[in-house]
């Protein structure tokens, strides 16, 4: 499957994924210009604020050594909404039918988030191999992921939500994470301050993660 193969590649290529909350193209673009400066080229942006489609737009457009997905999404008009804008993959934080042939549909690989065996044997069948466990620490964290994975070795994970520095060690040292999620690179207090400096130096941090 090409899109499978295809998300491979855009996962494989550092092991986090800043998960950005972002209000628009002005604190977007700097932003993304200091996470891919510190080694951290796949980006996150939620598609949770008014400006995220704006704000995916402009970074596709300024930071080209950006690899943007839209993240929380939901719908099929979401999927087509965000390809538009220039996301080279969606993120989405649980995973339906409809989602998922929409996404196919649109040509645009799909991360879809599961937190039981069942939904990832759902998935799986649809032929998605690659699954967000979604929300990592509050269904269980590493313990639970490493049990959820034995009986399904076929599979991949990008562990997100509630995921620090320190965790994010934990789960990349599981042989079935491809990467991790995070909003830990990028402090609220330092994006408000436009403290760029400090979050290049917290994605370069995030290369010496995986052992």
């Amino acid at each position: 499957m090409d899109h499978h193969a295809g998300l491979l590649a855009i996962l494989k290529r550092a092991p986090v994924i800043p998960v950005l909350t972002v209000h628009g193209p002005d604190e977007a673009v700097p932003l993304a210009q200091a996470l891919v400066e510190g080694g951290l080229p796949v980006l996150e942006i939620t598609l949770r604020t008014e400006g995220a489609l704006k704000a995916i737009e402009a970074i596709a457009r300024a930071v080209p050594d950006a690899i943007i997905g839209a993240g929380t999404v939901l719908t099929a008009s979401q999927v087509e909404e965000a390809k538009s804008a220039g996301s080279r993959f969606l993120v989405s934080p649980g995973s339906t039918v409809k989602l998922a042939e929409a996404a196919t549909h649109a040509r645009v690989p799909l991360l879809p988030g599961v937190a039981t065996a069942s939904e990832a044997m759902a998935m799986a069948e649809l032929g998605f191999h690659i699954l967000k466990f979604f929300p990592a620490e509050p269904a269980g964290g590493v313990a639970y992921l490493k049990s959820l994975s034995a009986p399904l070795p076929h599979l991949l994970f990008c562990p997100t939500g509630g995921i620090d520095e320190a965790k994010a060690k934990s789960y990349l040292a599981l042989p079935h994470v491809v990467c991790v999620g995070g909003s830990w690179v990028t402090p609220a207090d330092a994006v408000k301050a436009g403290d760029w400096t400090r979050i290049t130096a917290l994605a370069k941090a995030c290369a010496f993660l995986r052992g």
